[in-house]
């Protein structure tokens, strides 16, 4: 396993590659997509690829020079990439890839944690690819304190086919369900079986990505797995009412992350919703001609973000601008699925949502609206302050690296 933290470093805290949570989430559909092709989803499209086998002194190491605590290490671990079949946004096969990480041990029963990633728009920083330490840290803390660790890339990332539908909270759904039964298989040739209550966690666009799955899981999407927990860290679950606002406003979130999460957002949307006809109708020159190959997968993130202009008003014409101040039509519609992450539910396991106040790409507004929506439905979740921890200067990647070892510590005490 490559370990280039200075790289990944620079490419995350200045690519917009871990800002906006995704939060398009649509639970009805996403348990209907989990339902389908259930013969042939979460099964292994090819051999798994071993990334590495570390000694607990080694992973240490691994998880100091990504920045995370190694406190927590009790076990080395092993690392695998596997590649199996899914379904994509619009419900047709396909395989994504994703990282598992195993503990070094004798436990023939591990608990099962699933970890969903924040926002990558190069495939090579997923976290199952190698090119990276921060992608893989939360999954291989995980292994190392004891659990077994997922790590989806999600579709389009990593060793997946196509672009990948950014904020599709129902495809997040299925690719890390899908996951989780290729993990099952895959313990299975190594005599190991998970337990069946699973440990959800995410950090950003996986935060929501998290309470998608943990609501799949509630609602019986898998015969076997159920909720054991749900942990989300940081997202940006109140779009249209806290984020898209923030983003305009310019003032917490800094105006060129602002400019990458925006083109993000609309390239990505366009293919799912079809917000326009060409990209000149809501995107300025040079940029319109741009912005697909930016967010095809095959940019790395510092080329990305140096393509972009610094404010909404160089990017965006007349009409783009509009479509973020009042949304309408599809946009709109897609806004109002993507609010209702927290909305409708009540989780049956224990539940907590983990944020940092001043985040300044998810912006605490988000957690505030999440935990109002939960109550309003009958759940009083606790919310977790990680306190003023910065990574690379920045408050929204502390967050993850405080509230990975936050979770873990939680989750170890959760009875089994």
């Amino acid at each position: 396993m490559r370990n280039p933290v200075n790289r990944r470093a620079v490419a995350l805290a200045t690519a917009a590659c871990v800002a906006l949570a995704g939060t398009v989430a649509a639970p009805a559909s996403a348990i209907a997509r989990t339902r389908a092709k259930a013969d042939h989803r979460g099964t292994l499209a090819a051999a798994p690829v071993r990334l590495g086998v570390l000694s607990a002194d080694q992973t240490r190491a691994a998880l100091d020079e990504a920045g995370f605590a190694q406190a927590g290490v009790r076990y080395g671990v092993e690392l695998d990439r596997l590649v199996y079949r899914t379904v994509d946004a619009a419900g047709r096969a396909t395989t994504a890839s994703g990282l598992i990480v195993l503990p070094r041990n004798r436990d023939r029963s591990p608990r099962l944690v699933s970890f969903t990633h924040g926002t990558e728009s190069f495939k090579k920083d997923a976290p199952s690819m190698g090119e990276d330490t921060f992608s893989p840290a939360p999954a291989l803390t995980f292994g190392a304190a004891g659990f077994a660790a997922v790590a989806p890339d999600y579709l389009g990332l990593g060793e997946g086919p196509g672009t990948h539908p950014w904020m599709d909270v129902p495809s997040e759904t299925t690719a890390s369900l899908d996951m989780l039964r290729a993990a099952r298989a895959f313990m299975a040739g190594r005599g190991r079986t998970p337990q069946r209550r699973v440990l959800v966690t995410g950090f950003s666009q996986g935060a929501s990505a998290a309470l998608g799955l943990a609501r799949a899981l509630q609602d019986g999407a898998d015969p076997w797995y159920r909720l054991g927990a749900v942990a989300p860290i940081s997202g940006a679950y109140a779009f249209r009412d806290a984020e898209l606002p923030a983003v305009l406003a310019g003032r917490e979130i800094p105006p060129k992350l602002g400019v990458a999460y925006t083109t993000y957002l609309l390239v990505s949307w366009n293919r799912l919703h079809h917000l326009y006809d060409a990209p000149g109708e809501v995107f300025q020159a040079p940029y319109a001609d741009k912005v697909d190959r930016l967010f095809d997968g095959t940019t790395p993130g510092q080329e990305m973000l140096a393509a972009l202009p610094g404010s909404l008003d160089a990017l965006l014409t007349p009409r783009g601008l509009d479509l973020l101040r009042h949304p309408s039509g599809a946009f709109a519609q897609a806004l109002r699925v993507a609010d209702a992450t927290c909305t409708g539910w009540v989780p049956n396991a224990p539940a907590r949502l983990y944020y940092a106040t001043g985040d300044e790409q998810a912006v605490t507004a988000n957690t505030d609206r999440c935990r109002a929506a939960f109550r309003a439905s009958g759940a009083d979740l606790r919310t977790v302050e990680l306190g003023p921890i910065d990574y690379q200067g920045s408050r929204h990647l502390g967050s993850a690296v405080r509230g990975t070892v936050a979770i873990t510590d939680w989750f170890s005490r959760l009875p089994a």
